[in-house]
């Protein structure tokens, strides 16, 4: 695990997250699969909202779990959040909003989101 800072695209909502992106993965449910985001999984614990709160907007759909936040000004997706299998507070961030990182020299696993 690593430190990372991220944000969305205007910087209106920006955070900081220990994530571990040798476990990334895509996801091809309806939702996902139209954003184009790699996503890689770590505790809420471990992560934090610096700046904009409140410029969240949320979107949650089909069974209600997972709480998607967008950034209202642009649109962005930076991070989710829900519960994991075991109930543990979870964040999904979208580790193309994270700084430093370069998307193409990751090797992301797949989900099979559309079955589910």
């Amino acid at each position: 695990m690593a430190r990372y800072e991220g944000s969305c695209h205007c910087g209106r909502v920006a955070f900081e997250v220990e994530a571990d992106l040798g476990r990334t993965m895509t996801c091809n449910c309806s939702y996902c699969q139209r954003r184009g985001s790699i996503l890689t999984f770590s505790p809420a614990a471990v992560f934090s909202l610096t700046k904009g709160e409140d410029a969240l907007t949320e979107y949650r759909f089909h069974t209600q779990k997972i709480q998607h936040l967008f950034c209202e000004t642009c649109g962005i997706e930076a991070f989710a959040k829900a519960n994991g299998p075991d109930g543990t507070p979870m964040v999904a961030v979208n580790v193309r909003c994270l700084e430093g990182v370069e998307p193409t020299e990751l090797s992301p696993g797949t989900f099979d989101g559309r079955s589910r």
